[in-house]
């Protein structure tokens, strides 16, 4: 067969050129719609970052060091002397950098994994807002009567809660810093790992959930100094028994819905939830004054 000559040739170059043209113009503006979602959800964590950062820099300014101690903890003479906005600046400084690089890292494993990362795009205020707040507030209902339950079963007070306002801010910093070190980094470090171990069996579901649940228990394990601080105890055996269980089952409970919500709308979600989970835990069922 003879190859194509004149008109027909014309045509086919013709054809060609706008077949693939379009194909590139399709790929130019997917990728185009690519870096326009990377630069929103990045700008998204910029805010969140900042909020935390302001949070913790109202905290350190405005808050007596002896309150931020606890009555175990003696404050060093020469933290007392220093301003305290100069304190809070340098602990905004602190945040900023290293829970930057922690959320970039986390924000590098979530696509790698193929999660929203810090928010579904497809989604709406309804996932980023409205579900996180309504499952946090029932978790920390869920919490106000575990702790009841607890504190029946042991025979003691219950677990303690940081002051008004204090209780306040601590809502907004631990939202938001607890979420980006342990949803984002520890979650989406572990599940990175697991899915490469598992990945000739195509269990990123799998290595995803176990990546949650060793979050959670980092979670509460994290929790235990802050225990003691509000306490008063010097050390872990202290704390008694069923308060160890109390601590953990209460904040696997949280962390595992939190980090079901990272996983399903991402790091905006988790956030939600562990807010208004302590919202209800910590400022409010203190400030009914029914404990």
């Amino acid at each position: 067969m003879l190859p194509p000559t004149g008109p027909k040739l014309i045509f086919l170059a013709e054809w060609a050129a706008l077949v693939f043209g379009t194909r590139n113009r399709h790929s130019l503006t997917e990728e185009q719609t690519v870096k326009a979602h990377t630069k929103k959800q990045l700008i998204v964590l910029g805010i969140l970052l900042m909020t935390y950062a302001l949070l913790v820099f109202v905290t350190y300014t405005f808050i007596p060091l002896e309150q931020l101690a606890g009555p175990t903890q003696v404050v060093p003479e020469a933290a007392t002397a220093m301003p305290a906005w100069q304190i809070g600046l340098a602990n905004t400084g602190v945040v900023l950098v290293a829970y930057g690089a922690l959320a970039l890292v986390g924000y590098w494993f979530a696509r790698r994994l193929g999660l929203p990362g810090i928010y579904r795009v497809d989604a709406g205020w309804r996932n980023w807002f409205w579900w996180p707040m309504l499952i946090g507030a029932g978790g920390g209902v869920a919490l106000v009567v575990l702790d009841r339950l607890f504190s029946a079963a042991g025979g003691w007070q219950g677990l303690t809660h940081p002051t008004f306002p204090l209780s306040l801010l601590a809502s907004g910093t631990a939202g938001i810093g607890e979420e980006i070190l342990f949803r984002s980094f520890v979650l989406g470090l572990w599940a990175f790992l697991l899915n490469l171990l598992l990945r000739r069996w195509q269990a990123t579901k799998a290595a995803l959930w176990a990546g949650n649940i060793i979050a959670a228990l980092a979670f509460s394990a994290g929790h235990l100094p802050s225990v003691m601080l509000l306490l008063g105890l010097t050390s872990i055996s202290q704390i008694p028994t069923l308060a160890l269980v109390e601590i953990g089952l209460l904040n696997s409970l949280i962390a595992l819905v939190a980090g079901e919500r990272y996983m399903r709308d991402g790091l905006v979600a988790a956030v939600g939830v562990h807010f208004w989970a302590d919202i209800v835990w910590h400022v409010i069922w203190p400030l009914l004054g029914l404990q």
